[in-house]
């Protein structure tokens, strides 16, 4: 059960700390992309029971993708990787685009994995989810319609862990917080692909197979690490952040400004986070190669949230990463 007197303590010794959540990378300012020591190579297959060793680092692998070690486990968050051409960064976009899934590139980056946490079932967040389970035998945590999704293409139900938000999961080493949350809204007050799938479907075969699915968010509460929380969207329910207070956010950047108010009423329901990180803001088209390709209006975008958190939230740091860098915070 949820301790909230240790939870307090927690959060007191995190605010009382001088330099709160210090980021092992050179550089580290407002806007300024830090790069971090490497971490530990890892080892191959997942570690079972609360065996940690060694440190805990995250590695960004473009939109809200995350690679979490901690010790000896791996923890990944909306892995896509394979990041093929739908004609959306060039004004042509294609819904039937077929799902394509590249073993080439995924292999290399991921030897080993404990859990897969999605945040909802659009193309760029889980095209890649049931190969690297499959893979991997990693567990997968997320709405019913992942669960669905995983079944159609071939996972057994004891590997799929569905979940609505509010679950406090208990790996050990770590915690894992289930945040229930929304999708943000383009333009038009619309999304892309909107629907859940409440049975079994056929295999997924185009992007337009893989609706929105209801969205959720995460966090991560290492033992003797630090608090992180992931977002894939940029929508919450503020009510659902209460009490969070994480000492790092992985924020997606605004798709629109259909989101009133979004950055100040985020980074107060997180209660001010000592360092934010954007996410979501590069071409998820492109390959997972440094300077991160951004679009003009992503770039804009970008920039537009670092200014909106030094505004509402002066004492955050922001560390705007970059992909396969360790950091350590």
């Amino acid at each position: 059960m949820f301790d909230e007197r240790s939870y307090d303590r927690r959060r007191f010794l995190r605010d009382a700390a001088a330099g709160a959540a210090a980021v092992s990378a050179a550089g580290l300012a407002a806007g300024v992309p830090a790069r971090a020591a490497p971490a530990a190579a890892a080892g191959s297959g997942a570690a079972a029971g609360t065996a940690r060793s060694g440190a805990v680092s995250f590695r960004w692998w473009g939109t809200s993708g995350w690679r979490i070690d901690i010790g000896n486990r791996t923890v990944l968050v909306d892995p896509y990787l394979s990041r093929y051409d739908t004609g959306l960064f060039k004004g042509a976009f294609d819904e039937e685009t077929p799902l394509t899934v590249r073993p080439s590139v995924i292999d290399p980056l991921v030897d080993r994995a404990e859990n897969i946490l999605v945040t909802h079932t659009h193309w760029d967040h889980f095209n890649d989810v049931p190969y690297i389970a499959e893979r991997t035998g990693a567990r997968v945590v997320g709405t019913l319609t992942a669960y669905h999704l995983g079944l159609a293409h071939g996972l057994p139900s004891g590997q799929l862990a569905p979940v609505k938000g509010g679950e406090v999961l208990d790996f050990g080493a770590y915690t894992v917080e289930v945040v229930s949350s929304l999708h943000s809204r383009n333009g038009a007050w619309s999304m892309a692909f909107p629907g859940v799938r409440v049975s079994r479907p056929p295999k997924p075969e185009k992007i337009s197979d893989l609706p929105e699915g209801d969205t959720l968010a995460y966090q991560i509460r290492v033992d003797g690490g630090p608090s992180v929380f992931f977002m894939g969207a940029s929508d919450f329910n503020e009510r659902n952040l209460v009490g969070l207070a994480p000492d790092v956010a992985m924020v997606a950047s605004a798709a629109s400004t259909s989101t009133a108010d979004y950055v100040p009423r985020l980074m107060a329901a997180l209660d001010h986070p000592k360092v934010v990180v954007p996410v979501h803001w590069d071409n998820f088209e492109t390959t997972l190669t440094n300077p991160p390709t951004v679009a003009p209006n992503d770039r804009k975008r970008l920039d537009d949230l670092i200014a909106a958190v030094r505004k509402a939230s002066p004492r955050s740091r922001v560390l705007v990463p970059e992909y396969h860098t360790a950091y350590h915070f």
